[in-house]
């Protein structure tokens, strides 16, 4: 299962919050360059989409809605959907938390509070293998396809115009209604399951109570009990 070493929210080119691993401390700097190539691309219109650029043996990833990025930088054995399913929580997390704070907040004016999440969530998409299911089933909502790749070591030596890696496919209703039908039957089975398994629990319980009543009352009519 890959990592996630770095991760960042942005506005444009406006870094606010980031939380990385010690092991990369260029990998800051690297993001900041990727999101300035990506307002200067778009011309600050800031469009929605979803690229991935590598670098060496690492893959930066940035999802970009609604005016907010969020990008991850993860090894190549992270492959797209964990880290895309990471930066889809992320960006959920973020906007639920600020609103439209974020739409004019100043450069890591949410960087105490939210890179703690930051480091949270990197851990968890790293480590947890239930991450990779839940990323599974995000996927059937809103996969992330024919995200091609370009290398940003050979673009900033060259200096040439990063292309855009879009991937603009709107999330698709039906997918959408499939996803939350498969969440909906998930959790009734739990519930079933922890119904049944309480009641078998209760009836073992009562039966081994009434079999210690008979051994006591000497008789399955509780003769001398009753």
């Amino acid at each position: 299962m890959g990592r996630i070493q770095y991760a960042a929210v942005a506005r444009g080119a406006v870094v606010m919050a980031e939380h990385g691993d010690a092991a990369f401390p260029n990998a800051g700097a690297v993001a900041r360059q990727i999101l300035d190539r990506l307002s200067a691309g778009d011309g600050g219109g800031g469009g929605d989409c979803n690229v991935s650029y590598t670098q060496d043996l690492h893959v930066f990833h940035v999802k970009r809605t609604d005016g907010v990025t969020a990008l991850c930088m993860a090894d190549d054995a992270a492959g797209r959907r964990i880290p895309f399913a990471f930066l889809e929580d992320i960006h959920g997390r973020f906007v639920k938390t600020y609103g439209r704070a974020a739409l004019t907040a100043l450069a890591y004016a949410m960087n105490d509070e939210f890179s703690r999440v930051l480091g949270q969530q990197m851990d968890y998409y790293s480590n947890d293998p239930n991450a990779d299911r839940i990323s599974r089933m995000r996927g059937e909502m809103d996969q992330v396809r024919n995200v091609m790749i370009d290398n940003i070591d050979k673009v900033l030596e060259r200096g040439d115009r990063l292309e855009l890696l879009v991937d603009k496919t709107a999330t698709m209703q039906g997918n959408t209604m499939r996803f939350k039908r498969q969440a909906r039957r998930f959790r009734n089975t739990v519930w079933w399951r922890n119904v049944k398994l309480t009641a078998a629990s209760v009836f073992i319980l009562l039966v081994i109570i009434y079999i210690v009543l008979v051994y006591m009352c000497h008789g399955f009519t509780l003769p001398s009990c009753i």
